[in-house]
């Protein structure tokens, strides 16, 4: 089936050898045990409602504690096993959060180790080694990681000229495993705000001086690109059709897209009072602020934008607006005084309807299940990942980019 111009995934046939998969970075999962524990528990639950008894994609999230137990041949082997015994695949792996991601403060830990360290190329080549020995024949595979470093982190033109070293040294660990195992992979830098790239416009200039340090070389452009995260990209108020048309002119690859959505609102007082339900102790929620007048204010934390604001008072045409990273449910409908993103998400979709076979892969992200408002979580999890996937393959069909209706999803 992976040889055809169309692949049977979710309840419907996506075109152009397409993929979509939800990440598993929403579910627990230190240990390889648990890791699986949660696919067996939450991700086979939800593979019954979406397409039972039909081959279906995993995008996988593995720690680097998780990859290393699971790189012993015992547990690598069992668990292709367990993948053929469940008609399921992997194409993608997650390897933004290095450790922990669930139940203690996260924060700015997420970015560490960042790409200055050895243990992140070390932790995102083993990544590709996995995956290289799990993806099937004939299907593109993506690692997604960090954009390089938290901002803030980057102090000088050492450390910078260190993440780009390292960035080269994992491509060329991709480029001979490519070679060997005959598979196409890439690594997707996802810009995020707050981070060394945030924007179109840096990752382009990034990608332009990797290119003049290693010109003619075409490992570039097959095995390094962008994780376009719909999310963080409409957080920095970008138009998606217009930072991914840059980035195909400058020759980026785009190497996955994350479907995922953020909350935006004007910041009256009823705005900011119902979003301290929002502002936890886990994740960092950067906040980036539009005034009527366009210029763009940079919040490193919700509390930080909350408390920097108590008192702000004025006519409701002249407040900002402002974006929230906290991803929610794709089919959560907008509840007054909060809007959501996902016009940008749909953006995205018109412009793969237009460009087919830009990007094959996509990821359902709404990781915060944990620390989302309870009238968010009025469904248990396996439930919103399905409606998840309703609402995302209704929104592929109304583009073309899915073929015949195969079953409704449960």
């Amino acid at each position: 089936m992976f040889k055809g111009q169309i692949v049977t995934t979710g309840a419907m046939e996506l075109n152009h050898q397409s993929h979509l998969a939800y990440c598993t970075n929403v579910h627990r999962g230190q240990t390889w045990l648990q890791t699986l524990n949660s696919l067996e528990k939450h991700t086979l639950a939800v593979r019954d409602r979406v397409c039972p008894r039909r081959r279906f994609a995993i995008g996988l999230r593995l720690g680097a504690r998780a990859a290393a137990e699971l790189a012993q041949k015992k547990a690598f082997l069992g668990f292709r096993r367990w993948l053929d015994k469940h008609q399921c695949y992997i194409f993608t792996i997650n390897g933004f959060p290095y450790g922990r991601f669930h139940g203690n403060s996260v924060k700015e830990k997420v970015y560490l180790p960042d790409w200055t360290s050895p243990d992140r190329l070390a932790y995102t080549n083993l990544l590709f080694d996995l995956l290289a020995g799990l993806l099937p024949d004939g299907v593109e595979g993506s690692v997604s990681t960090l954009p390089g470093a938290f901002k803030e982190c980057v102090h000088s033109p050492a450390q910078a000229k260190a993440i780009r070293a390292n960035l080269w040294r994992c491509v060329d660990h991709i480029s001979r495993l490519a070679t060997k195992s005959g598979k196409r992979l890439s690594l997707g830098l996802e810009p995020e705000p707050l981070c060394l790239l945030e924007n179109s416009a840096e990752t382009i200039a990034f990608f332009q001086q990797l290119r003049a340090e290693h010109p003619n070389d075409s490992r570039l452009e097959e095995c390094l690109g962008v994780n376009y995260d719909c999310c963080h990209f409409a957080l920095e108020f970008e138009e998606a059709q217009g930072a991914l048309a840059a980035f195909q002119k400058a020759g980026i690859k785009i190497s996955k897209i994350h479907l995922s959505s953020a909350l935006k609102a004007k910041a009256t007082a009823e705005a900011r009072a119902a979003l301290r339900r929002f502002s936890d102790d886990v994740y960092l929620h950067q906040v980036i602020e539009r005034t009527p007048w366009g210029k763009l204010k940079f919040y490193r934390d919700l509390p930080d934008a909350l408390a920097k604001n108590s008192k702000l008072k004025t006519q409701n045409s002249k407040l900002p607006e402002w974006r929230i990273h906290f991803h929610i449910p794709l089919h959560a409908p907008a509840v007054v005084p909060f809007e959501n993103t996902n016009d940008h998400l749909l953006d995205a979709l018109d412009f793969l309807a237009k460009n087919p076979g830009q990007c094959t892969q996509w990821e359902m992200e709404t990781y915060t299940w944990e620390v989302l408002p309870p009238e968010l979580k009025s469904r248990t999890v396996v439930e919103q990942l399905a409606a998840e996937y309703e609402w995302t393959l209704a929104r592929l069909a109304e583009r073309g980019l899915v073929g015949r209706m195969v079953k409704k999803v449960k």
